[in-house]
């Protein structure tokens, strides 16, 4: 079977799922030099990003290396990355040194 998720940079802390992923999967994630193991705790559809790690309310979410968004809640890892939990900030504004 091919890849089931991706993570493209190091500082990465979301990984993409390339199918739907159910819960309760455990699926592994290859990020440069280390691969990340992870039971998802919910439904992950397709195209939608699930966390590498735990997080807490206002850290940001890091994507491609760069921050797309900033969490509303405490995110567990394996949980599913949205809007139900992230908040999206304008290129313009700054985003904590991560």
């Amino acid at each position: 079977m091919g890849y089931r998720a991706i993570a493209i940079n190091k500082k990465d802390n979301v990984a993409t799922a390339l199918t739907s992923l159910g819960k309760d999967t455990r699926i592994s994630v290859e990020i440069h030099d280390r691969t990340e193991t992870i039971k998802l705790l919910s439904d992950i559809p397709m195209g939608h990003k699930f966390a590498l790690q735990d997080m807490e309310e206002g850290d940001p979410v890091i994507k491609y290396g760069e921050p797309i968004g900033q969490c509303t809640a405490k995110i567990c890892s394996g949980e599913h990355v949205h809007v139900h939990n992230v908040i999206s900030r304008p290129k313009e504004e700054k985003y904590e040194e991560f």
